[in-house]
């Protein structure tokens, strides 16, 4: 009932935030959650039998949610179905507790846990959620500065590909899982069967379950690659140089859709950006117009010519002979190094930057990010 409840709450104050609006007027989620808690009670009685924090906490998802829109980082808010949407409600730090291997939960109880909370610090909140036939509760723990963790001060560039995941500059290249592709055939199979079977029956909910449990699966061994990479590179390094790739347009392409997509290179930026913030490593952002793949990391020379079917890299200037994703990680870290240098890149956790024209001392013009 709690997830009903939250998904009740979100809905009812999405309605009354588009009421506002269109009216002419500016809501805002905290004069919405002023006005339910004045009457919610006598409107919808049955709420005194869910713990408060499922239909106090929607308000202030839905007033994030209208703020990443403003922002331009995420679409308008939708209503959720209860067949659709993903069920979830949040518990307050000061609702729930932990008993030898248990959680216990308002109005539900003993819980047992498979796994013990990893770490120490202070608990500030909790979140109940179903994913396919499984239930998590996700513990955010204030362990408060945690930059000294980082291990090393190195500078690395990272070319992402489909072949290989992720290039270092260092030369080092890193396979991904690729989940997906893994279970393409027996996800089709599964997903035939499912459109035979007659909707509404019990076969066909079971089917639906465990077709939900496949994807899952999918999605975490995607996310447990994800996970250690980027928490490697955010611990081991210093400065951390990668390319703005344009993910909406390489998936636009059929034939790599399902590859990139199977790598995550959306979900590796996220990660990267905000573990750096924890580590205190700065991520630089290259344009994605700078040729990182077609100039040579030695010479600078740049083979307008080459093609995505260009594995190894030839200069013609030089005659260095590399593989074509290690001459760009090479690439993207000393650019990366020359910007700095330079005092193009302020300090800080995390930049998204262009970084300005610089010369060596031999008067030479070294690469910008927003060279092409």
């Amino acid at each position: 009932m709690a997830c009903g409840t939250s998904r009740f709450v979100w809905n009812l104050a999405l309605e009354e935030w588009n009421r506002i609006h269109n009216s002419g007027g500016t809501p805002h989620w905290m004069e919405l959650k002023k006005q339910f808690n004045a009457t919610k009670y006598e409107r919808f009685p049955w709420l005194k039998q869910i713990h408060r924090d499922a239909h106090s906490q929607p308000f202030s998802n839905l007033g994030k949610a209208f703020s990443s829109f403003f922002k331009g980082s995420s679409k308008y808010p939708q209503f959720k179905k209860r067949l659709r949407s993903r069920d979830s409600f949040s518990v307050a730090n000061d609702k729930f507790r932990f008993e030898d291997g248990y959680v216990v939960l308002p109005k539900i109880g003993r819980v047992k846990m498979t796994e013990q909370l990893r770490f120490t610090g202070k608990i500030v909140a909790g979140a109940v959620s179903r994913t396919a036939d499984r239930w998590f509760i996700s513990i955010q723990v204030d362990v408060g500065d945690y930059a000294k963790a980082r291990t090393g001060n190195d500078s690395v560039g990272v070319d992402l590909g489909v072949k290989v995941a992720a290039t270092m500059s260092s030369g080092e290249q890193i396979q991904s899982p690729k989940p997906l592709k893994a279970k393409l055939k027996r996800l089709a199979r599964v997903q035939r069967k499912m459109s035979r079977q007659q909707k509404g029956s019990k076969n066909r909910e079971k089917t639906k379950v465990k077709l939900a449990s496949m994807y899952a699966m999918i999605a975490n061994v995607r996310m447990d690659f994800l996970h250690k990479l980027t928490t490697k590179l955010s611990r081991e390094n210093q400065t951390i140089v990668i390319e703005d790739l344009n993910v909406k347009g390489m998936m636009a392409n059929r034939k790599l859709s399902c590859a990139i997509s199977d790598v995550g290179f959306g979900e590796f930026r996220r990660q990267l950006e905000y573990k750096s913030v924890i580590f205190g490593t700065q991520v630089i952002v290259a344009d994605r117009w700078f040729p990182s793949s077609k100039t040579c990391s030695k010479c600078g020379w740049i083979d307008k010519t080459q093609t995505l079917n260009d594995r190894v890299f030839n200069c013609d200037s030089c005659g260095q002979t590399m593989d074509r994703d290690v001459n760009a990680a090479v690439n993207l870290r000393t650019l990366g190094l020359s910007g700095i240098a330079c005092g193009s890149v302020g300090s800080g956790s995390r930049r998204k930057t262009s970084v300005k024209p610089c010369r060596d001392e031999a008067g030479t013009k070294i690469h910008s990010l927003n060279d092409n």
